[in-house]
């Protein structure tokens, strides 16, 4: 067994069950390979436990796929396969998994139609990045598999990757503050970097630590404002932030409960007078600087 316990929100494990993945390197007493699902509610709170009052700690989006490990009392146990969080979701937000995504929502929010018509009852109401089956177009309307019409504007290809995040971040101007959300309803300041990079096809996990840890290389810490090159992530303890260019930085983050923009050295100053002092300044390699 390896010495050094396995991260818990990336791997599955308990003492009485764990991922079949991790045979070999955890004591468990049963091992499962556990059960493909999809997310069919429009966003889905994951949970440290199976418990409504244990706070959230991530969330799940509509189309994202999960493995499931165990099923029980209203409560799935689960692993995203978008950035491997394990937790418990409810179980009614989960079904089939049958059919790969073929398009991702690209406007904040879109609504699902009853038929391929504005005035159309509304099934549903779909958050940037859901991923869609499409299954044909429909006077100007997505057709989806499991039944509803999405504005064809409001959609693209899987494939077809961003190719700003900045650009993509500075879209959820506004977008309301939400400790573990990681939907354009309201979502933290790591999902927002989460968010905008996984839309430009750059992999990033889900929270700041581990995007601290993982994403591009160190720069500069501390530093001030106007050193701060265009797509530059400014790590403080528990809080990240985008650079914006010409002295400005863009976040999620509890002082406006909001996605704000604001003067970097003012915020460097706001946040270090709160006791967090920048940890690093780290650059994505190929960020475009302006």
């Amino acid at each position: 067994m390896t010495a050094t316990p396995l991260d818990r929100r990336l791997n599955a494990y308990r003492a009485d069950l764990a991922d079949a993945r991790l045979q070999g390197r955890v004591a468990a007493d049963r091992f499962v390979a556990g059960l493909p699902r999809a997310v069919v509610l429009p966003v889905a709170p994951l949970h440290a436990r199976p418990d409504v009052h244990s706070g959230r700690d991530s969330e799940l989006i509509y189309g994202e796929t999960v493995r499931v490990f165990e099923m029980c009392n209203g409560w799935a146990w689960v692993q995203s396969d978008a950035d491997g969080y394990v937790g418990y979701a409810p179980a009614s937000a989960l079904g089939s998994a049958a059919g790969l995504a073929t398009h991702r929502v690209t406007a904040l929010a879109t609504f699902v139609y009853q038929r391929a018509d504005i005035k159309a009852p509304v099934l549903a109401r779909l958050p940037f990045g859901a991923r869609l089956h499409v299954t044909a177009e429909d006077a100007g309307f997505a057709v989806l598999a499991d039944g509803g019409f999405v504005f064809e504007g409001h959609v693209a290809p899987a494939s077809r990757a961003e190719t700003d995040f900045v650009e993509v971040a500075a879209r959820f101007l506004g977008v309301p503050y939400l400790w573990g959300g990681r939907s354009s309803l309201g979502l933290d300041c790591s999902a927002l970097v989460q968010t905008a990079l996984s839309a430009c096809g750059i992999a990033c996990p889900r929270d700041s630590d581990m995007q601290e840890a993982g994403l591009g290389a160190v720069v500069a810490a501390p530093v001030a404002g106007h050193e701060l090159r265009r797509g530059d992530l400014v790590f403080w303890r528990g809080h990240v932030a985008i650079a914006m260019g010409e002295g400005r930085i863009l976040h999620a983050n509890a002082h406006h409960m909001a996605v704000a923009t604001e003067d970097a050295d003012s915020a460097i100053a706001r946040i270090a007078a709160g006791g967090s002092a920048i940890t690093s300044v780290r650059r994505l390699a190929g960020a475009r600087a302006t």
